[in-house]
């Protein structure tokens, strides 16, 4: 969905419809919280409150919940997400110079969305994905061993993707 097509009625549906899908469980914060985001695309102010008064939970509690987690956002994100492992692991097998191509690449800074809403790029602190640094990740995908040479041609797999769309 299009941050664009976004609006209250909107966001209110598909609140109500994951909240019903996990049957309210506050326990299920979590799942319904990343249901939403994937959804929306990020979480407006009002999805939080709307998931706050269905599941029953405190405001801080989801707004905890929602900045904690490096898979949710608070605002909004272009169509890809790129995230970066910047842990040691990676960076000792040269992951400060595969993050230094792409920041070059997409002209982005860690946190920033392109003008076109099209790519992402945020950092986190380890993947789990240690044995294949340096590691980027877009959307779902994993991509292990990254060289600053490989990243235009990675990068044009979803660039291709758009425009089939």
């Amino acid at each position: 969905m299009s941050i664009e097509t976004l609006n209250e009625q909107t966001v209110r549906e598909v609140v109500k419809e994951v909240v019903h899908q996990f049957e309210a469980n506050p326990s299920e914060l979590i799942p319904i919280l990343s249901e939403v985001n994937r959804r929306l695309g990020y979480l407006p102010q009002q999805a939080m409150e709307e998931v706050s008064k269905l599941v029953k939970t405190p405001k801080s509690n989801v707004l905890s919940v929602s900045t904690f987690y490096h898979m949710l956002s608070t605002k909004p994100r272009g169509r890809h997400v790129i995230q970066f492992c910047e842990s040691a692991p990676c960076h000792v097998v040269g992951g400060r110079e595969v993050w230094l191509a792409l920041k070059a690449h997409l002209q982005l800074e860690a946190g920033e969305t392109t003008p076109d809403n099209e790519w992402t790029l945020v950092t986190t602190s380890c993947l789990g994905l240690c044995g294949i640094g340096p590691v980027v990740v877009i959307d779902d995908d994993v991509y292990g061993n990254v060289t600053p040479n490989q990243l235009p041609e990675i990068l044009s797999r979803y660039q291709a993707k758009a425009g089939e769309k």
